[in-house]
């Protein structure tokens, strides 16, 4: 078909590993090896190396247009797969059909010269694409001021940060008018603001008609900006449909073990006066799914203390697929403080309302702490969890309120109330 912009037949790319590489013999290897060879005869040969399928069976096509997001967790064969449509590396076995030019963005600099300044680099990679140098001199300007990189152009990028680096090769990649842009996750070296930009512009490329490729672990960006997704699990398609089907379907299958955490088996950092035992999400839904969004979400942390402990604060933290700590829920914004006797245990209940978060993974930290920042308990990665693409409500990326601030309220769980409702308790708008 005459729209048709990249189509695979059942690639495959294999990688030998563990081989031993071949080389001259010692005399008593040899002699050993001569030794060995009747009972070398008796049983099935062992192999020197193991096979590796980095990719297996992969076929799907893409029109002029279309926005393709590939997700996967790490090591299905998603990088594996650009580098094949990028033509820097051979399939196997298949074939890949790609009508156009083709820029990728693959890995930071990929297609940079490191002896070259950035202005010879921009020229080299237009070249490359098959552009004259008038068009690349046009572009030139918009490349340099979306890169921010002015002051440095005319220095070798062999000099550059990773960040410049970055800035500089999305730019070219993005602005030199390719037919065909395939972007692997490089997004996630740069800062919050320039991710934004360049999902902005990824948006602009979209709107003109050229064909975009996507691999991202941000999954509002794939829901958003693309129209197809694929599910890639080692190495094969494993789903393939419309980009939000996609992300619901990788959400949901990699949430099968992250309702609750047991913490005696992680990292505990503090005093030691007091443990944190255990956190559980608690579903809303009847069928045990987690939250979507703008769902209430809510949590109950059990606590132990080995010593007494007097007016400490439970803080429950949530961080973003980034880092960034976007909810703060504790105990001291809403006035309250726990004591407990050494020995004695006590499980509180955080219900968070109206929590608008994109669809993505977070992670929850906890700590007990005291007035005078003793801590007496301190947990980095206490929960990951999951929220879901809501089918009835989408969002764009930039389409709801940036803050992440909700109201919340925090109480203790009696023994008799583990299964209803909480106890006295207070609220924070």
């Amino acid at each position: 078909m005459t729209d048709l912009a990249i189509r695979a037949e059942n690639l495959g790319k294999r990688y030998r590993i563990g081989g031993r590489k071949k080389g001259y013999r010692t005399l008593q290897e040899t002699i050993l090896n001569m030794a060995s060879a009747p009972g070398r005869l008796l049983r099935r040969r062992i192999p020197d190396e193991e096979i590796f399928w980095a990719l297996r069976e992969v076929s799907f096509e893409m029109r002029q247009g279309d926005v393709l997001g590939v997700i996967g967790r790490n090591g299905a064969g998603k990088s594996t797969l650009l580098k094949v449509l990028s033509r820097i590396t051979e399939p196997t076995e298949g074939f890949a059909e790609v009508r156009g030019r083709i820029a990728s963005l693959l890995e930071v600099g990929t297609g940079f010269h490191p002896e070259l300044t950035g202005r010879e680099n921009i020229f080299l990679n237009g070249a490359i694409l098959g552009m004259k140098r008038t068009e690349i001199s046009r572009k030139f300007d918009e490349i340099v001021d979306f890169a921010g990189s002015d002051a440095f152009i005319d220095t070798p990028v062999k000099h550059y940060s990773s960040g410049m680096y970055l800035r500089l090769a999305f730019a070219v990649a993005a602005h030199l008018e390719p037919e065909i842009l395939v972007v692997d996750e490089v997004l996630a070296v740069g800062d919050a603001e320039f991710q934004k930009k360049c999902l902005g512009k990824l948006t602009d490329v979209s709107r003109e008609g050229r064909t975009v490729l996507f691999v991202s672990h941000n999954m509002s960006a794939i829901s958003s900006l693309c129209n197809q997704g694929i599910v890639m699990d080692h190495g094969r398609i494993a789903f393939e449909g419309t980009a939000q089907e996609a992300v619901s379907l990788y959400l949901e299958g990699n949430t099968r073990v992250q309702t609750a955490a047991d913490l005696s088996g992680v990292r505990h950092k503090g005093t030691g006066k007091a443990r944190l035992q255990n956190i559980t999400l608690l579903s809303e839904h009847p069928d045990g799914s987690f939250p979507k969004m703008g769902d209430d979400i809510a949590f109950t942390v059990q606590v132990r203390a080995l010593a007494e402990i007097r007016n400490a604060t439970l803080c429950l933290f949530i961080y973003d697929h980034l880092g960034s700590r976007i909810i703060d829920a504790t105990t001291a914004m809403l006035r309250q403080t726990i004591s407990l006797q050494a020995g004695e245990e006590s499980t509180w209940r955080f219900d968070l309302y109206d929590v608008l978060l994109r669809p993505a993974r977070y992670q929850i930290e906890l700590s007990l702490v005291t007035e005078g920042i003793e801590v007496y308990d301190w947990v980095q990665e206490a929960l990951a969890f999951d929220v879901l693409l809501d089918s009835q409500n989408t969002y764009g990326v930039w389409d709801y309120p940036g803050s992440y601030r909700c109201r919340f309220n925090i109480s203790r769980v009696e023994v008799n109330e583990m299964n209803g409702a909480s106890g006295t308790s207070a609220n924070q708008g």
